[in-house]
């Protein structure tokens, strides 16, 4: 028998629908689903005709599940990655938020992207990953990010200044609000609105883009995978923010971070009909003229 996580943040009551749906599907599958305690909680008395195990996560995800389906936008699937971590279990997304590169299966393709992962039918798209190293470690074992690491003033603050240095050599020092290192997969999040290049996924890669620059000469670069990023900030306020994904701490003191690749990768569930180019044609309305609508 297949065995099936579910995650996802609490969520506004109008997708309980799709949710059920979700649960329907598996069900009829005869699936063993085990859902995260967070979601466990929030589900309780909503959802009907399921029978789910709550996931203990302190277990060892790659001797327990096959794929884990996340509900909601691209931030929830990025919440899982630091549950994931190296255990190389494949992850698809529901999409029940707007643009949704990473999750991409829409409402409506819901019991057709179940059936297919209970038979199997999808191949593996390997994501790279990229990890922050500091002293003392700011996010502790969870340093590592599918989408980006920025380094960001604070909103009240005066820019901040970052002296760049790509593998020990001076690279440059950025002055404005902030800094992106990408990933391919994040080329197309934050990095892509601070007028950043898309890089294909499998294109060994990351991209520095600064944000808002005080010098407008200063350009994205595309560096490298193997390269190793260490950045020194000053700031003349009394602190600014250092983000991995979805996870933010506020530093109040001069630190050096470097930043490079993870030795592990995340496996996103590419179901057969799925494309890379389909997929950009359709988020970022390639092809369309508003003119004419």
């Amino acid at each position: 028998m297949m065995r099936i996580a579910v995650y996802g943040r609490p969520f506004n009551d109008t997708v309980l629908p799709y949710v059920q749906q979700v649960f329907d599907a598996l069900t009829q599958h005869e699936v063993q689903v085990y859902v995260h305690q967070q979601l466990y909680t929030f589900l309780d008395g909503k959802i009907i005709n399921a029978q789910y195990l709550v996931l203990d996560t302190n277990c060892q995800l790659c001797d327990l599940i096959d794929v884990l389906i996340t509900l909601g936008g691209d931030g929830t699937l990025l919440d899982i990655v630091s549950l994931v971590r190296d255990t190389g279990v494949p992850v698809i997304g529901i999409n029940f938020g707007r643009l949704g590169f990473l999750a991409s299966i829409n409402k409506s393709d819901i019991a057709a992207a179940v059936m297919a992962v209970v038979n199997r039918q999808y191949t593996l798209d390997d994501r790279e990953l990229i990890r922050i190293d500091s002293d003392p470690a700011v996010f502790g074992p969870d340093n590592f990010a599918l989408n980006d690491i920025t380094i960001h003033k604070r909103d009240d603050a005066a820019m901040i200044t970052m002296h760049a240095y790509l593998n020990g050599e001076f690279l440059n020092s950025y002055w404005g609000d902030g800094i992106i290192i990408s990933t391919p997969t994040g080329s197309t999040a934050y990095s892509l609105s601070c007028g950043g290049p898309i890089i294909f996924p499998q294109s060994k890669a990351i991209v520095v883009t600064p944000v808002s620059p005080h010098n407008l000469n200063v350009r994205p670069i595309v560096l490298p995978d193997d390269s190793i990023l260490t950045f020194e900030v000053e700031t003349r306020s009394a602190n600014y923010l250092i983000s991995c994904d979805s996870r933010t701490a506020v530093i109040d003191k001069s630190m050096k971070f470097q930043v490079s690749k993870a030795n592990f990768r995340l496996n996103l569930v590419r179901l057969n009909n799925q494309e890379y180019l389909s997929t950009l044609r359709s988020k970022l309305m390639w092809g369309l003229d508003a003119r004419n609508y």
